[in-house]
């Protein structure tokens, strides 16, 4: 009976985010020349949308090994079929989930189904999350110290919040992790509670030994994102919006950062508003910008499809189940 409001507060979760991602695209045509908006967007044509979509997935694909690295180096032990499962599993699940946190639920929960070992999965998952939010400021502040003066603007104002925030977060998820798994009263817990723990050191020790491993996934997450940063530019020279390069790199990985809110749905609109809100000083038209910023929506739509398609081929070819030593300690 308590789980009925629950389930359907749910329910209603993905209307109002989408309402929410309707009202801010709204406010944005109140404000921007549409008559710049709609032949920006018409001038992408097909052919490119296709050749941008095949990249999109291309530079997933490298994002893949750099998660499935980060989740075998907690002793997760994941085969490639089953990293792909999971993977691109999370990345299909971010389509109706709000922003990518939601797809990282579902990715985690393929996991466990998979392999096992909760507390493993959750931290390898958490370090590759890290990684990423850290490869996104180290892309941001190669853009910024390209462009003069940048440090004083509003987007050098932005990015060194940012920093400082995705630091701060990181090093206190990193010690509440440490000190759950170094200093827990364990002799006050269940046995199954003691169990988990124990494979929560176990993941722990295991990075802790192979810190190069680490900084080997943050140079592919740098990269990853950088492709991402180019293949938005290749979208807005089709759009016909020529703007440095440098200004992406800014820009997007910022907006993108804004887009982890959970306030809209997937966030969409938060991504526009922002990557408008940040472009605008060094040139690009809000409505060009914008226009970008729709078509690599489109792109993450075409690319979740085409992601569950993959993980569900995946399931039916490689993924195999949990063993069933872990699938008996969980009828227990």
């Amino acid at each position: 009976m308590l789980k009925l409001p629950s389930t359907g507060r749910r329910v209603w979760i993905v209307p109002l985010r989408l309402a929410a991602s309707l009202v801010i695209l709204t406010f944005l045509f109140h404000f921007i020349d549409v008559t710049i908006f709609w032949p920006a967007l018409r001038r992408v044509s097909l052919p490119l949308w296709f050749a941008i979509l095949f990249g999109y997935l291309g530079v997933h694909v490298l994002g893949c090994f750099k998660w499935a690295m980060m989740m075998n180096l907690a002793g997760i032990g994941l085969s490639p079929a089953q990293a792909g499962q999971g993977y691109f599993g999370g990345l299909f699940a971010t389509l109706f989930l709000p922003s990518i946190v939601g797809g990282d639920l579902v990715r985690v929960g393929l996991t466990i189904r998979l392999r096992g070992n909760p507390p493993g999965v959750v931290l390898g998952n958490l370090v590759d999350r890290i990684v990423d939010a850290a490869a996104l400021v180290c892309v941001a502040g190669v853009g910024a110290s390209l462009i003069p003066d940048v440090v004083q603007s509003q987007s050098g104002r932005i990015l060194r919040v940012t920093t400082i925030a995705i630091a701060v977060v990181s090093l206190v998820s990193l010690i509440g992790v440490a000190i759950s798994a170094r200093f827990a009263p364990v002799r006050r817990w269940s046995y199954r509670t003691r169990r988990e723990l124990v494979r929560l050191r176990q993941a722990f020790r295991s990075m802790l030994r192979q810190p190069q491993r680490v900084l080997v996934a943050l140079s592919i997450g740098i990269t990853v994102q950088t492709a991402f940063v180019l293949l938005t530019s290749v979208i807005a020279s089709g759009c016909g919006l020529h703007v440095s390069l440098r200004v992406w790199l800014v820009a997007w990985p910022l907006a993108k950062l804004a887009a982890l809110l959970p306030v809209t749905q997937g966030g969409i609109g938060v991504r526009e508003a922002a990557l408008a809100a940040l472009a605008t000083p060094f040139g690009a038209p809000p409505a060009m910008t914008v226009a970008v910023g729709l078509v690599w929506e489109t792109i993450i739509f075409g690319g979740g499809l085409v992601a569950g398609v993959i993980s569900y081929s995946l399931g039916l070819r490689g993924g195999a189940p949990v063993p069933a030593r872990v699938a008996h300690e969980k009828s227990h």
